[in-house]
């Protein structure tokens, strides 16, 4: 097996309240979209064909026509900060000691880029302070929509990588037709239309479902029983998978049970993966870092490594977006190194809102308050959408041959870090240390996490 990635984040979004009938009939109704300016048709039929999925027709995104370094700032700063607030509250709730943690900023910010799309006012403020976005809102989306285009790259070949988005939304509702041309063709985001008011529960069901076919049934279960109801208008989701060979393997023969220190002070022995002649090595600040390129050389995964046994959390608190690229840059002009890692897998589901919350965006979060008219703009404000929650899941495994990661983040939206360069040494990644996996181009985090017990 290869290194195995996926992502997943949902967005959930409803109203305030639902007085409408629920729907009984075996046909999902298409939902209404309201072109600009003039009022939408009758209901029941798209505006134009798009606005109904057909997987074989998406939009091609905007072509890759410069480096994408804004969106990969924010992207990535939005990241350190959730993981930040994550890693508080998974440590308070652990009975045993700090656990293994990931999170997937691209895929996080993908889906909360397609929300602020349709925010607007005090709402929209709010999500551009704690999503780090500067400058025209218009060039976040054109950035966006030239990552996605070379993450997507279809002529690839040697490894496989592949970030998908999509909105669900209830069939009876209206949206706006220029939110939903800017989700197609920026986010490559097509709007199937479901029955959120007549079969919440199988609408859940089915969305799992289309998560789990996108990465490779390794995410299976994004949005839990009861994160959807009636009055769910629409569901954000975006999903990242990618399985990617080292660039040089491991040689599974060198694989032994070797100590690893878990966070309590207690050792246990893990199958250790064992390499030579490591190039990409460098030591700052306190860490070892590793840099392990995949075949193509276009994504990588950063080894953090703290010096001392019990140094993760402390690393953990200084690590922000310009201590990660010293690190990052500590690698060159170091000699080779051995590296000894354990193998891994890993899940962690994170629910996003009371973390996003406490970083300033609660307008967002709060029904009758929020404002997403750019996405629909129902006469009634309890009819008018506002997050319900987001719902994040990754998926990573390492082993010899690579790595397989997938990751998604679904928004239901409801009404309402040198010096002179050492001879030769060994790196043991025998204690609770940081990976990072990267694209080079853009600098665009897609996997960040902790690895405090491999078993």
């Amino acid at each position: 097996m290869r290194t195995t990635l996926c992502l997943m984040v949902a967005l959930a979004l409803g109203t305030g309240c639902d007085r409408g009938p629920s729907g009984s009939g075996s046909e999902t109704p298409t939902p209404t979209v309201t072109p600009d300016p003039v009022t939408a048709p009758g209901q029941g039929q798209p505006q134009n064909p798009a606005d109904s999925v057909d997987p074989g027709t998406e939009t091609s995104p905007t072509p890759n026509s410069g480096p994408p370094l804004s969106f990969a700032n924010a992207s990535n700063a939005l990241g350190f900060d959730l993981y930040a607030k994550a890693r508080v509250a998974a440590d308070r709730a652990a009975e045993s000691g700090p656990e293994n943690l990931a999170i997937s900023p691209a895929s996080i910010s993908l889906a909360f880029d397609m929300a602020l799309a349709g925010a607007r006012g005090e709402t929209a403020t709010e999500m551009r302070r704690v999503m780090h976005v500067t400058g025209p809102e218009s060039a976040l989306h054109d950035e966006a929509s030239r990552v996605l285009g070379r993450l997507n790259d279809p002529d690839r070949e040697d490894y496989e990588l592949r970030v998908v988005n999509r909105l669900f939304g209830e069939g009876s509702f209206t949206f706006d037709q220029n939110y939903l041309d800017l989700t197609r063709t920026k986010y490559l985001a097509p709007l199937e239309g479901v029955d959120f008011r007549g079969a919440p529960d199988g609408v859940r069901g089915h969305i799992n479902g289309w998560v789990a076919e996108q990465t490779a049934d390794r995410i299976t279960d994004l949005l839990p029983p009861g994160s959807v109801d009636s009055d769910t208008r629409l569901v954000l989701v975006n999903a990242i998978y990618f399985l990617g060979s080292w660039a040089t393997p491991f040689e599974e023969s060198l694989t032994r049970p070797l100590p690893f220190h878990l966070p309590s002070g207690r050792s246990v022995r893990v199958p250790t993966m064992h390499r030579d002649g490591v190039s990409g090595f460098g030591r700052t600040d306190g860490v070892t870092v590793v840099e392990l390129p995949y075949v193509g050389d276009e994504l990588v995964m950063d080894l953090i490594i703290p010096d001392a046994i019990d140094g993760l959390p402390a690393v953990e608190e200084r690590l922000d977006a310009e201590t990660l690229s010293r690190w990052v840059a500590a690698v060159q002009g170091y000699p080779e190194c051995s590296l000894w890692l354990p193998r891994f897998e890993m899940r962690t589901k994170v629910t996003l809102g009371e973390h996003l919350g406490a970083l300033g965006m609660t307008k967002a979060f709060t029904r009758r308050v929020a404002d997403f008219t750019g996405i629909a703009n129902p006469p009634d404000p309890d009819d008018r959408l506002f997050i319900s929650e987001a719902f994040h899941q990754v998926f990573v495994a390492v082993d010899e041959e690579g790595t397989e990661a997938a990751a998604a983040t679904a928004i239901v939206m409801g009404s309402s870090e040198g010096g002179t360069p050492p001879p030769p040494v060994e790196v043991r990644a025998d204690r609770p240390f940081l990976f990072v996996i990267r694209e080079r181009a853009s600098g665009v985090i897609l996997f960040l996490g902790r690895i405090t017990d491999p078993r």
